[in-house]
């Protein structure tokens, strides 16, 4: 909290940089986005690149295109940013942690959580794919991504403006090497899990949660929804963020 010249208490805010997860754009986060306006947060949603359009050329770009973008987004902002991650974005933010996590005050999974060294998001993708369609809604639901609480119109328009996702980012192993990564603080929105289960799953070791272990200072907050909530539950998941950046 500041205080103006006048004595008056005035809010200050570390500057948020929104990252989508897999086939989204900076649009997606616009909900979330006019909620932390409105409350003074400085706010900026990326789009990584090959996600901006359809018929954007995807051949040829690779992991660090996505990390090297992010990365030149948290060195342009005027001070320590708060970084927030939906879903697959995990990965392509703790990269960005592992370069620079001094420039990284906070940081935010929305259901999600960081990658550990090494990781591959789609092993099974062939060398030759360029790009991954959005799958039919009844297959994410299938595989976790829950799209509970998402209206039929909220469908439509992720439906309509999703961009397949470049292959080769997602083939690519992640490599890291700067453990001070580990040591940012972290705010985990647990949307399609509880975090008591988060939580026994990252003990365990179990799945994409278990580099969550080797984070020195963690928060849980739970938010029950879908695994979208920027659209199902955007004013909530606006107050957690608002409140992380909070300075």
């Amino acid at each position: 909290m500041g205080v103006d010249a006048g004595g008056m208490n005035t809010k200050t805010f570390s500057p948020v940089i929104l990252v989508p997860g897999w086939w989204l754009g900076g649009w997606a986060w616009d909900e979330v986005t006019q909620c932390l306006s409105r409350d003074g947060v400085p706010t900026q949603a990326v789009t990584l690149p090959g996600l901006d359009s359809p018929t954007t050329p995807r051949c040829g770009i690779v992991l660090a295109d996505h990390v090297g973008a992010l990365v030149s987004a948290v060195r342009s902002a005027t001070s320590a940013v708060v970084l927030v991650a939906h879903s697959g974005a995990g990965a392509v933010v703790t990269a960005a942690l592992d370069d620079a996590p001094d420039l990284v005050a906070q940081v935010v999974y929305v259901d999600s959580g960081p990658a550990a060294d090494g990781t591959v998001a789609r092993p099974d993708l062939s060398p030759e794919a360029v790009e991954v369609p959005l799958p039919p809604f009844a297959e994410l639901d299938a595989v976790g991504a829950s799209t509970a609480e998402l209206t039929e119109q909220m469908l439509r328009r992720f439906h309509d403006r999703a961009v397949p996702h470049p292959a080769g980012p997602l083939r690519e192993p992640l490599h890291l090497r700067n453990l001070a990564r580990n040591q940012v603080p972290a705010t985990v929105v647990c949307c399609s899990f509880p975090s008591a289960a988060v939580r026994d799953m990252a003990a365990s070791g179990t799945g994409m949660f278990a580099p969550l272990a080797d984070l020195a200072d963690a928060h849980y907050v739970d938010l029950p929804t879908g695994h979208w909530p920027m659209w199902s539950q955007p004013e909530a998941l606006a107050a957690v963020i608002a409140q992380t950046a909070r300075g």
